[in-house]
């Protein structure tokens, strides 16, 4: 430890050394800490959070990360042992969510109901969807285009499962691999014998976790995570390098070098390979992964349309990619009219794969592009709040994956990240959960 620093170390407990405090490394954190395990936690900026940021402008949350959350699994449970229950605004359970297609929105078939009466889909593309059991297995090589197309058919893919999996992104389907985009799926129509029984299942049985966003922003995860855990956790520490130490491994940060068991590295692909290029060569291969950027304007209208938002159908005539209705959805804004309708914040998504050129425009122009287009297609002015560029991307899981493949870490170095499993926050705290069982039982 260097002079004046509190020496934190829990006496036998396995000493864990996580590079990166993003959600992932603070959940990480969290559940070693229970399993009994000793982890110090290093994040190179000053907050904890990563792509988890939230922004209050003019007295409107604004998300600059994940606009809302699925409730689900392990971070239910954890947002119950933060405190966090009564925090955590679930939007209505039947929200509806629309693709914008051929001048209009039309409602995505998120339910029994909705798939005999949406209007995305024609009745023989109804009927070409529910040919998906008597298809062949998705196969790695194909792209996630050439999958779902021939699993679903043209139909279902250009109009439903395109504008959604693609908008998940921000990238563009038939230049994502299968084998790194679709690896879950093609796990789950393995074991379930198709893709569309698991779907039917979940339509018939009704039942979902709730969608929710946090009072404040959802970044207000990620500080009850980190003032929770704060002792174990060093903000504006960069991490330079793993060395091996014959019996486990130093970490040399910001001049100071910390003995630890164990190393799980949770940090962007570029950030990891600098930290894991002396111990593992290989691990420059990271910085050839792509990330899809994009940019955020932030609008204030009033409409009477429920819904979570829509996403653009691609071939329409708009740049913008979607938009989240975050403010009517979780009731961030003023209260409803008389006349029903509900006044608040709309974030909308530009750039990504499929329009890098957009974002070579000035913000000013980025918000009047998303402005005129939001007036179109929802038929109501709006105002423009605020415009983010967020430093980081979503991961592509495009051709570049294939730089992943062969690649490993020495025994005892982890990557515990959303370029190599699922991004999104439940898949995050998902992952970290499981991982901190393992260390903690020294596997």
């Amino acid at each position: 430890m260097s002079d004046g620093e509190p020496d934190d170390r829990t006496e036998g407990g396995t000493r864990v050394g996580v590079v990166g405090a993003g959600v992932t490394g603070l959940a990480l954190t969290h559940y070693l800490r229970e399993q009994g395990a000793d982890p110090v936690t290093f994040e190179a900026t000053d907050r904890p959070g990563g792509v988890v940021q939230s922004k209050v402008v003019d007295g409107h949350v604004l998300e600059q990360g994940p606009q809302r959350v699925r409730l689900s699994g392990p971070l239910a449970d954890l947002v119950a042992d933060l405190g966090l229950v009564d925090a955590a605004v679930a939007a209505d359970a039947d929200l509806p969510l629309y693709v914008y297609a051929d001048g209009r929105l039309r409602q995505v078939p998120l339910s029994l109901q909705t798939f005999l009466t949406t209007d995305l889909l024609s009745w023989r593309g109804k009927l070409r969807l529910l040919k998906e059991p008597l298809t062949d297995a998705g196969d790695p090589r194909e792209t996630a285009a050439e999958l779902f197309t021939r699993k679903f058919g043209r139909e279902a893919y250009e109009n439903v499962i395109g504008p959604l999996f693609g908008g998940i992104f921000g990238s563009d389907p038939a230049r994502m691999p299968a084998a790194y985009a679709l690896e879950n799926l093609i796990r789950l129509e393995s074991r379930e014998g198709s893709l569309l029984k698991p779907a039917v299942q979940r339509l018939l049985g009704g039942e979902s976790s709730p969608t929710v966003a946090f009072e404040d922003g959802n970044e207000r995860l990620a500080e009850a995570l980190y003032e929770a855990n704060s002792e174990r956790i060093r903000l504006e520490r960069p991490v330079e390098t793993v060395r091996d130490a014959g019996e486990g491994f130093e970490l040399q940060a910001d001049g100071e070098s910390v003995a630890v068991d164990e190393v799980v590295v949770t940090a962007p692909a570029d950030a990891a390979a600098d930290v894991l290029e002396r111990i593992e060569p290989d691990a420059a291969r990271l910085r050839e992964l792509t990330y899809n950027p994009l940019a955020m304007v932030y609008l204030r209208a009033t409409h009477g349309r429920e819904g979570l938002g829509y996403r653009v159908r691609y071939g329409e005539p708009l740049r913008t990619l979607g938009v989240s209705w975050n403010g009517p959805a979780f009731g961030h804004g003023e209260r409803p009219g008389a006349d029903g309708t509900r006044t608040g914040v709309h974030t909308c998504f530009l750039g990504g794969m499929p329009d890098r050129e957009v974002l070579e425009q000035s913000d000013d122009d980025l918000a009047r592009i998303a402005r005129e287009e939001f007036e179109a297609v929802m038929g109501t002015s709006a105002a423009v709040i605020h415009v983010a560029r967020p430093e980081w991307g979503f991961p592509a899981y495009d051709e570049s994956w294939t730089a992943l493949d062969g690649l490993s870490t020495p025994g005892g170095v982890h990557l515990a990240t959303n370029y190599t499993a699922r991004m999104g926050v439940p898949a995050r705290v998902r992952e970290a959960k499981r991982l901190a069982d393992r260390l903690a039982d020294g596997e």
